[in-house]
């Protein structure tokens, strides 16, 4: 059969044959597009690894110049492994402290051990005891600086505790014992009086007030004898107003000294030395009542006498003044 016409204008033109359809042509089609794809994106995705490689090669060759230029630590930091600190127990840091201190005799590590149970465990109760364990060693190991900040926080963390006034002890001890020769400055002695007058001061009742009382006219006998090096020099150089001012300060300030007869005596003299004869006696009379037996007061009597005149004090004079003060005079 021909099949269906179509009529134009009145004419039958030729028959429109039917298409026909090649089996399995659609699927062909798609198969071959879908693989054409799939190449494609392994080109793309080859491409992109490539570039990848490139530019990870290129990053190691940049390293390796740069690695000696300071870099080396920061590799090794990527490369180390992870070692977590974990923290000891506080009681065995403690009895490894005291185990150096007192077997091993070494105070220095010990001090070490005593610290890290505070930097550990900086709330515990082993902290407090570590703390004061570790001025303690600190001390012993004539590690002054450090023992004095060691007790100095020990004080200003625990000022009620029991221990506060051995820790504040602590501290005066050891600019007591940096005390340098009278020829030297003596700001470490002052700061030792000052520690010193405040362990008396804040624990009188204490067992360290006894020693601290002590180690006080140490301390005190020491400036005394520094400004009786000074007067001295002075009395050399016939500049005895300025040696009266330097004898002056001792009599008035460290009267229970061991220089203060000495002060009296060269009081008499440089008096007698620039006419004052009524404060020499003076200072010959107190030397005589409060040191009888004295031989700066036989000296100090035979140079009143040399000059006609007897010991007689006048007790309104600085030096009278001062021993009375003290109940000596």
């Amino acid at each position: 059969m021909l099949g269906k016409y179509r009529v134009h204008d009145g004419i039958m033109a030729r028959p429109i044959p039917h298409q026909r359809q090649v089996p399995g042509l659609a699927s062909g089609l798609r198969f071959m597009s879908a693989q054409r794809m799939t190449s494609g994106l392994r080109r793309v995705s080859a491409g992109a690894a490539a570039r990848r490689l490139r530019l990870a090669t290129s990053l190691i060759v940049l390293a390796i110049p740069l690695s000696g230029c300071g870099t080396g630590a920061l590799w090794d930091k990527f490369l180390a492994k992870d070692d977590t600190f974990v923290d000891e127990p506080a009681d065995k840091l403690y009895n490894e402290g005291l185990y150096l201190m007192n077997q091993r005799k070494d105070a220095k590590a010990a001090s070490k051990k005593f610290e890290e149970v505070d930097r550990q465990h900086p709330y515990s109760d082993w902290a407090r005891k570590s703390l004061l364990m570790s001025a303690y060693a600190y001390y012993n190991a004539g590690d002054y600086d450090n023992c004095i900040g060691s007790a100095t926080r020990y004080v200003t963390l625990h000022p009620g505790s029991p221990d506060a006034a051995y820790a504040q002890y602590l501290i005066a001890a050891s600019h007591y014992d940096q005390i340098p020769d009278v020829t030297r400055d003596q700001g470490r002695t002052e700061k030792a009086i000052a520690a010193l007058e405040e362990v008396v001061r804040k624990y009188p009742t204490s067992e360290y007030a006894v020693s601290a009382k002590a180690k006080l006219e140490g301390a005190r006998d020491q400036l005394a004898g520094r400004e009786m090096t000074i007067g001295r020099y002075y009395m050399e150089k016939h500049d005895y107003t300025a040696a009266i001012n330097r004898f002056k300060t001792v009599v008035t300030q460290y009267q229970t000294t061991r220089h203060v007869e000495e002060a009296l005596a060269r009081l008499t003299e440089a008096y007698m030395a620039i006419g004052i004869v009524g404060e020499a006696q003076t200072a010959a009379a107190v030397l005589g009542h409060n040191f009888p037996d004295s031989r700066w007061y036989k000296d100090a009597y035979n140079l009143v006498k040399s000059g006609g005149v007897e010991p007689s004090e006048n007790t309104g004079s600085y030096i009278s003044k001062a021993f009375k003060k003290l109940g000596l005079g």
